[in-house]
């Protein structure tokens, strides 16, 4: 679908000009631009509502109007001539339709540009299990894991099927096929996709987001049933996502979601995406955790607070703490002091750093 509306066309196509990821238009306020991270407004007059709810309208068709107006919210993808593949997301303020609009790119970046770990690289290979990446809300979660669909792709002779709301990167079949279903385009609801995606032949299963316990307990399951499955999840980083993943259910199933985890995790990836030194790039920033004996030990036994010790021990197994990583970057000058401490959970380290250096 392509928009057609003059209005919401310019503001597509300043965005691209000035390199944002995000474009945000609220009733009352000038376009908003999200550029390396920050909101930045745009030198325009404010955006009315009955614009607002013009360009919208632009974008929907009969389905997902009605779906919109029942619902008040919406997420969806738009493929425009210009800029390519974007999501979409409708909602409602103070009565006022407004929207956010994510960017996806014309292209997968490779590894080397998303500053991804070889290991992540090995971890995409193995025949079976659970990879999750997981991260704040625009951390690119989505960008990572569809690089990893497309090494898949690369280099698998084999049947890739993706649930996603809504589809960001569209693959073309290169080694694998690859099926790609939207949510309200293709299946009514995630939950009902993910029942019915066992019944597919599929190999590999592509899981757009684990939002709930009926979506996380397919996943395992279907990892545990000899499938490969990539997902994403909201969470911090690799403890606590564990812990959300456990924690979304009750009782004895939590001993049996733990057990699963313990036996089909191959590993995950925390990120997060920093301003750079230079303020002219988002620089990547993450915890890797790969599932040897020991880390399926301290999950089946559930301690998972002894887990950032055994990832600290376990560097020539591909592991990485987020301050470890954090610390590199600041040492290459990737990112500033006051970056790497904000965001470390033990920023002594880098105020030790920094004042044996001003001694020195």
């Amino acid at each position: 679908m392509t928009t057609t509306h003059p209005q919401l066309d310019r503001l597509l196509l300043a965005a691209t000009k000035f390199g944002a990821s995000d474009l945000h238009i609220i009733a009352g306020v000038p376009p908003a631009f999200r550029v390396n991270g920050e909101i930045i407004l745009a030198d325009a007059d404010i955006l009315r509502a009955e614009d607002i709810v013009a360009m919208t309208m632009s974008l929907l068709n009969e389905a997902q109007t009605a779906t919109f107006e029942r619902d008040w919210e919406l997420c969806i993808s738009v493929s425009h001539p210009a800029i390519g593949r974007m999501r979409a997301t409708l909602y409602r303020r103070n009565g006022s339709v407004e929207m956010s609009i994510r960017f996806c790119g014309h292209r997968i970046h490779n590894r080397e540009e998303l500053g991804l770990p070889v290991k992540l690289d090995d971890i995409a290979r193995r025949p079976n299990g659970i990879v999750i990446i997981t991260g704040p809300t625009g951390a690119g979660k989505t960008t990572t894991l569809n690089y990893l669909v497309d090494l898949i792709n690369s280099e698998r002779r084999c049947k890739i099927v993706t649930i996603e709301d809504p589809i960001e990167y569209v693959h073309e079949n290169k080694r694998a096929i690859v099926v790609q279903q939207e949510v309200l385009t293709d299946t009514h609801s995630f939950n009902r996709a993910l029942i019915h995606v066992l019944r597919q032949d599929p190999d590999v299963i592509v899981v757009g987001e684990m939002r709930d316990h009926h979506a996380i307990a397919t996943a395992l399951t279907a990892a545990e049933t000899g499938h490969f499955v990539l997902a994403t999840l909201h969470a911090p980083n690799v403890a606590q996502a564990l812990e959300r993943i456990v924690g979304v259910f009750e009782g004895n199933a939590q001993r049996q979601v733990t057990l699963q985890l313990a036996n089909c995790l191959q590993g995950i990836i925390a990120q997060d995406l920093l301003v750079s030194a230079d303020r002219s790039r988002r620089v990547l920033a993450y915890e890797l955790l790969v599932a040897n004996n020991a880390v399926r030990t301290l999950i089946r036994e559930n301690h998972m607070h002894q887990l950032e010790n055994t990832m600290q021990t376990s560097a020539r197994d591909g592991m990485v703490l987020l301050d470890n990583c954090l610390y590199d970057l600041y040492c290459q000058a990737a990112i500033t002091y006051d970056t790497a401490v904000s965001r470390a959970r033990r920023p002594e380290r880098f105020t030790q750093d920094k004042t044996r250096k001003t001694l020195g």
